[in-house]
C-alpha cells in the first residue's frame, strides 16, 4: 500500500520489505477483519497488476526471466459507462464482472494482485512521536490521536503509517508519516477484485506504481538523477501528470481531459457505436476526413493540454522546464503525437514503453503489446510489486 496527497504534497510509498500490517480505521475488531482479507505489503512470489480506469480494467502478469521481467500475458476489458466515475468505483459488480472475464482469458497461476487508488483520494501528514515507542505502541497511540490529523470521520477512512528519520529538532522524537484514504475507495477495489476471482494483496497509490515502473523507463531514455522527467498519462477521461526527480515524485496533478473526446467525435461524425469507433481508430478503415478533420485537430488539442499541464507545475514550483517528457495512456499510441509535442514544446518527448527491455511470452502478440504498452504503465508498476 502507498498513499499520496493532492497537488505538490509529499508522496509516500511503503517499500515491500518495510511494510507493516494494513489497518483500516474504525474499531480494532474491524481492522483485523479487513487485514485478514487484504495483507497489504507482504511480499509475494508474483502479483497480478490490476489497473481499474474509467473505461476499462487491465490485468497484467509478469514473471522473472533472469535479471529481467517476462510479460506472460495481459488482458484489457472494457467497462460499462459510469462503472467508474472520476476514479471512484460506482458499480462494483460491473467491475467485478469485467475482472472475472479478464481472468478467465488470462488463466493466471497467481490469483493475488496489486491494485491502486488515485493520489487525489489520499492525504498525508508528517507528525512527531516518541522514538522509543514500538510499532504496536505507535499504532495504538495513532488510533487514539488520529482525529487530530485526519479531516474525516475516523470510521470512514483507512490509515497506515511509516517511521521516517529522527526529528532534527529533538533526537528523542521520530518523524512518522501518516496516510489516509476514504475506506470506501479501498474496500470497493478489494470487493471488485474478490468478485473477479482474485485477491487484493496490495493496495498501492498510482503515483508510486508509476515511480516503480519509471526505473525501467529511465534506462530507456538515458536520463540521470538530476533531470526532471514529466510522465503525462492521457487516459480516456483523465490526464495525470507525475514529475519525477531522482526517482521520486515531486509533483502530481490530475485534470479532466482524455481520448474520449476523440472517440465521441468519431461516433458523432460517422454514426458509429463506441466499439466501432474504437476499432476504426485502432485498425483503420474510417473515412478519409478522419485524419485531417478530426485526428489532426485532436492532436493539436493534446499538445495544448500537455503544455497547460506543465504550466501548472511551473507556476507552483521553482522549475521552469523539464528535461524529458514521457507520454503514456491510450492516447500516447497515436502515431506522430510524440513528434508533434516535441516540436511544439522544444523538449525531448518519448512514448512510454515499460516492456521494451522485457522478454515477451509466447501468449503475447508483440504488435498488440507495442500498441497497448503506454496504457499499461500503471498495471506494470503494480505487477512489479511482486518479489521476483
Amino acid at each position: 500500500m502507498a498513499w499520496a496527497g493532492a497537488d505538490n504534497s509529499e508522496f509516500w510509498a511503503l517499500e515491500p520489505d518495510k511494510f507493516g500490517e494494513f489497518w483500516a480505521r474504525s474499531v480494532l475488531d474491524k481492522l483485523k477483519e479487513i487485514t485478514a482479507k487484504v495483507s497489504l505489503g507482504k511480499k509475494s512470489s508474483t502479483l497480478l497488476g490490476v489497473d481499474i480506469s474509467s473505461t476499462s480494467v487491465k490485468v497484467l502478469q509478469l514473471s522473472p526471466a533472469g535479471n529481467k521481467y517476462r510479460v506472460e500475458n495481459y488482458v484489457i476489458r472494457s467497462l460499462p459507462a459510469n462503472a467508474v466515475v472520476e476514479k471512484n468505483i460506482s458499480d462494483v459488480e460491473a467491475v467485478g464482472e469485467a475482472l472475472a472475464a479478464a481472468i478467465s482469458i488470462l488463466k493466471p497461476s497467481q490469483k493475488e494482485a496489486a491494485v491502486a487508488v488515485a493520489g487525489s483520494a489520499v492525504i498525508t501528514k508528517t507528525i512527531e512521536m516518541n522514538a522509543s515507542l514500538s510499532d504496536s505502541e505507535m499504532e495504538n497511540q495513532i488510533v487514539v490521536e488520529a482525529d487530530q490529523y485526519i479531516p474525516y470521520p475516523l470510521d470512514e477512512v483507512s490509515i497506515d503509517f511509516e517511521r521516517q528519520g529522527l526529528s532534527d529538532r529533538n533526537p528523542e522524537l521520530v518523524e512518522v508519516l501518516l496516510a489516509a484514504c476514504r475506506r470506501e475507495n479501498v474496500e470497493s477495489r478489494v470487493e471488485a477484485l474478490d468478485l473477479g476471482g482474485i485477491t487484493a494483496r496490495v493496495v498501492d497509490i498510482e503515483a508510486y506504481a508509476i515511480e516503480r515502473v519509471y526505473e525501467l523507463l529511465a534506462e530507456q531514455i538515458g536520463t540521470d538523477d538530476d533531470q526532471t522527467v514529466a510522465i503525462i498519462d492521457i487516459g480516456s477521461m483523465t490526464t495525470t501528470l507525475n514529475v519525477i526527480l531522482q526517482g521520486k515524485t515531486i509533483y502530481t496533478r490530475e485534470q479532466m481531459f482524455g481520448g474520449n473526446t476523440l472517440s465521441e467525435e468519431v461516433q458523432r461524425r460517422f454514426g458509429l457505436t463506441a466499439l466501432e469507433a474504437e476499432n476504426g481508430m485502432k485498425r483503420g478503415g474510417l473515412p478519409d476526413e478522419y485524419e485531417f478533420e478530426i485526428l489532426g485537430p485532436f492532436k493539436e488539442n493534446v499538445v495544448q493540454q500537455v503544455s497547460q499541464t506543465l504550466q501548472f507545475f511551473f507556476s507552483s514550483s521553482h522549475y521552469n522546464e523539464v528535461d524529458h517528457i514521457l507520454l503514456a495512456g491510450g492516447v500516447a499510441a497515436i502515431e506522430g503525437l510524440a513528434h508533434l509535442c516535441q516540436e511544439s514544446l522544444s523538449t525531448p518527448v518519448s512514448v512510454a514503453n515499460p516492456f521494451a527491455g522485457m522478454v515477451i511470452g509466447s501468449k503475447v502478440s508483440k504488435e498488440a503489446l507495442a500498441n497497448d504498452a503506454p496504457a499499461l504503465l500503471l498495471a506494470c508498476g503494480l505487477a512489479m510489486r511482486g518479489e521476483f
